[in-house]
């Protein structure tokens, strides 16, 4: 049985996993769209590029979805910042990376509290690279990102000449639409509040540098890739009830695509398919992992955007659902491991 074989056929059963469309949002056309235009296993794309990043490289990463920022601009969805903080642990344990998580200075605290629970401790760019050289600490970076257009736009190049990234993260980020909108699952304008990171994403596809994006929605960074798709299956795709004259979903694409029924469960099985290729258990997202965040996540006030409120559910599936994936992610790649 050749290894190559092997890791195929895992990547394969983590994408059928995760996209199972227990939402009812219609992710299961855009997962066939998405494979079919990638070639094989979104899973796998996604864990062949971040293994790819060289050894002490760099990776600017973001999540975090202000919720309802109409009344207030401080509160967050928990879908997103978990899945994020456990990519960034297998980043950091797995290519000894300098992971720099980027969100709104509202939802900052929250996030990265997430990032710290998941084991990652927060420093500042220079504290990071002494300790990716000795290797001695894993660490997070954490910044804000502006939520103007222009100063977003601005940002966007003086970003990257800065830290000059091996590869750009995204995962359940909204992303502006055609007329410059971003909307919520139900068709609103809630881009009041919200980081213009797709800004950063897109210049960063002009530069050629890659860009791995996660949505489970239609309407995320990345999802650009599949915009047809999502006009034609997705609630909202293609016309949506702002009046903008445009649907959901998101124009910024990506160069690799990973779709599931839930944004966290496509990053837990990203993390299992890399700790089947590093051949190391320490890279998984566990689930007593999951557990702990999803206790932390609900300790800084991250909603449950479904449902409108703060508990331990996310996109209204119950907690024993998400560890559950953690585990079934876990076992099928056990007999790389």
């Amino acid at each position: 049985m050749s290894q190559d074989g092997l890791t195929a056929r895992l990547d394969a059963r983590l994408d059928q996993l995760v996209n199972i469309d227990m939402g009812e949002r219609g992710v299961e056309h855009l997962f066939v769209a998405a494979r079919d235009l990638q070639g094989g296993s979104l899973i796998g794309a996604a864990a062949d590029q971040l293994m790819a990043v060289a050894e002490g490289g760099t990776v600017v990463m973001t999540t975090g979805s202000v919720s309802r920022a109409w009344i207030t601009p401080h509160l967050g969805e928990n879908d997103g910042p978990s899945g994020a903080a456990a990519v960034a642990r297998a980043l950091v344990l797995g290519r000894n990376a300098t992971v720099v998580m980027l969100c709104e200075d509202t939802l900052l605290t929250a996030i990265r509290n997430v990032m710290q629970a998941a084991g990652l401790f927060p420093v500042t760019l220079e504290q990071a690279g002494i300790a990716r050289a000795d290797k001695s600490l894993a660490t997070i970076v954490m910044r804000t990102y502006p939520t103007g257009d222009e100063a977003g736009k601005a940002q966007a190049a003086a970003l990257l000449d800065e830290l000059k990234p091996d590869l750009l993260f995204s995962t359940e980020r909204v992303g502006r639409n055609e007329f410059g909108i971003y909307h919520s699952m139900r068709g609103i304008d809630y881009g009041m509040g919200r980081a213009r990171v797709d800004f950063l994403f897109d210049e960063a596809l002009d530069r050629g540098i890659p860009v791995v994006a996660v949505g489970d929605g239609g309407n995320e960074i990345g999802m650009g890739k599949v915009a047809e798709h999502v006009r034609k299956h997705v609630p909202y795709g293609d016309r949506c009830q702002c009046g903008c004259g445009g649907g959901i979903g998101a124009v910024t694409g990506c160069d690799v695509l990973v779709t599931g029924a839930c944004s966290n469960w496509a990053c837990t099985a990203i993390c299992a398919a890399m700790a089947a290729r590093a051949g190391s258990s320490a890279l998984l997202h566990t689930p007593e992992r999951e557990a702990l965040l999803l206790d932390t996540m609900v300790a800084n006030g991250l909603i449950n955007s479904t449902h409108g409120i703060i508990d331990d559910s996310v996109d209204g599936f119950p907690r024993q659902s998400h560890s559950g994936i953690a585990e079934l992610c876990r076992t099928i790649v056990s007999r790389a491991l």
